[in-house]
């Protein structure tokens, strides 16, 4: 495919903003200062905005109040968003808008109120009705947003997601119909960029073809950001958060942290996937086809280069990136020596897990083949325990298999970095290192992909886990 801007003369931005980066009148000002800069250096602008920072999971215990009856709490909640959202406005525009983005809120949350009373009669609320009430953080913000750009005098308009990104009908997690998406985004957005109007699109929100609200999961507005640059073929995409960059460990884990300049895509998705919270882990899949280059940058910083994420990472072949880890973990563990040498096993053992729609994060297997472990979200332990339990029941009776065990509250900590498998000593000096703390390593994996190396450990173990790695083999360096 031609890429777009051999087609055309300008070159086009995406920039998305997290919800902390719009979680204030502060944060707005700040956000749209990166916007003012930037607006005369491209051809075409994009924006795309997540909720104000916690109004979400607000909205998630809203509805939970209506289907246990509490009216009371439900409308706290609801007040108390509506007046957020009044404050942040009064705070922001001075002009003849106000009264107009003032009723839009307004409307929208005498809309939630209806829908929770409704919900509160019957006690039980749909995926599908879920959706609808967690987006409406991020058309607040959009229309919030798209408003204060032009008060500021830059030609804007907020333009809703459900009306460009066409997906399944799996609500709560949706996923893009891509061909439908990107014929929506150019009829609705290229018109605009060619006026010099910057749309400001809702992250997090799709529709079904039938015109459904749906979410993309949550944390979904950089997925969605990702998902519009691929189909306009934007020529860079930036992500502002509140950290300087992606990090080569959770600062709030080890102290001296420190960003990373530059990553490969497939760094960044190892990174993503394993726990990296700066991005959503279906971020990267969009753009790396169309090689459109990613940038994390903080809205509160912006001087700072940040981290540039792309095909041309400059990255020496076997250096240690990054050091991340995912919490709230169970290991399975499926064993018994009637597996031996048995056809199928591992394929009922994923097959009764993926009917509970849980996600397999790791998967370790002996050579014997008398054990296969994996590990799952701990909330998804219990259903998963009942479906291996149905799946092996003749097994379990027969002897053939020992049983299901469990461990709880392990963590997985992933040592990610380029040409990992082709560089010797990276496992021995990993390994040695949580040897001397006296640190148990539960089981490991690595996979063909030789940028990532992953181990589980109990829970008490991992904070010092990751400090020592992470001074072993980042800051003391491979």
């Amino acid at each position: 495919m031609v890429k777009q801007e051999k087609q055309r003369e300008k070159k086009w931005l995406l920039v998305k903003f997290g919800g902390t980066s719009v979680g204030s009148a502060h944060a707005i000002q700040q956000a749209c200062q990166i916007i003012q800069t930037q607006h005369d250096q491209w051809g075409g602008m994009i924006v795309v905005i997540s909720a104000m920072s916690g109004v979400t999971n607000h909205l998630i215990e809203c509805s939970r109040a209506a289907i246990h009856h509490d009216t009371d709490l439900y409308s706290k909640i609801i007040n108390g968003l509506q007046e957020q959202h009044l404050n942040v406005v009064k705070d922001l525009l001075r002009t003849s808008n106000l009264d107009e983005t003032e009723l839009f809120i307004q409307h929208q949350f005498q809309t939630l109120q209806a829908f929770c009373d409704s919900v509160q009669v019957i006690g039980e609320i749909t995926a599908r009705g879920m959706d609808t009430i967690c987006s409406l953080g991020e058309r607040l913000n959009a229309q919030i947003f798209s408003a204060y750009l032009q008060a500021e005098g830059i030609s804007s308009k907020a333009v809703d997601a459900a009306n460009l990104i066409i997906t399944d009908d799996n609500h709560q997690n949706a996923r893009p119909l891509m061909a439908e998406t990107c014929q929506k985004c150019k009829e609705l957005l290229v018109p605009l960029l060619n006026d010099g109007i910057i749309p400001v699109v809702t992250g997090f929100i799709g529709s079904t073809r039938q015109g459904v609200i749906t979410t993309l999961g949550r944390g979904g507005s950089d997925y969605s950001a990702s998902i519009i640059a691929d189909c306009l073929e934007v020529d860079e995409v930036w992500n502002c958060t509140d950290v300087d960059g992606v990090m080569t460990a959770d600062p709030s884990i080890v102290e001296d942290a420190r960003v990373i300049p530059e990553l490969a895509y497939d760094e960044m998705s190892e990174m993503a996937y394993f726990g990296a919270k700066v991005l959503h882990p279906k971020t990267i899949q969009p753009i790396i086809e169309k090689d459109i280059p990613l940038r994390v940058i903080n809205t509160f910083n912006p001087e700072q280069a940040g981290t540039r994420i792309s095909s041309q990472s400059h990255a020496l072949r076997g250096k240690l990136t990054a050091v991340t880890s995912i919490q709230n973990l169970s290991q399975f563990t499926v064993e018994g020596r009637g597996m031996l040498g048995v056809p199928g096993i591992a394929a009922r053992t994923f097959g009764a897990v993926a009917r509970q729609n849980a996600s397999v994060l790791m998967i370790s297997q002996s050579s014997s083949e008398q054990s296969i472990c994996f590990v799952v979200p701990s909330d998804t332990e219990e259903n998963v325990q009942r479906a291996l339990l149905d799946e092996f029941e003749h097994e379990i009776s027969q002897g053939d298999i020992n049983g299901i065990q469990i461990l709880n509250d392990v963590v997985i900590i992933t040592v990610i970095g380029s040409g990992m498998r082709q560089t010797p000593g990276v496992s021995a000096r990993i390994f040695n290192t949580l040897g001397r703390q006296q640190i148990n390593v539960i089981s490991i994996a690595q996979g063909s992909s030789e940028y990532s190396i992953s181990l589980v450990v109990d829970k008490k173990d991992a904070k010092l886990a990751v400090q020592q790695l992470h001074q072993e083999v980042i800051i003391n360096g491979y």
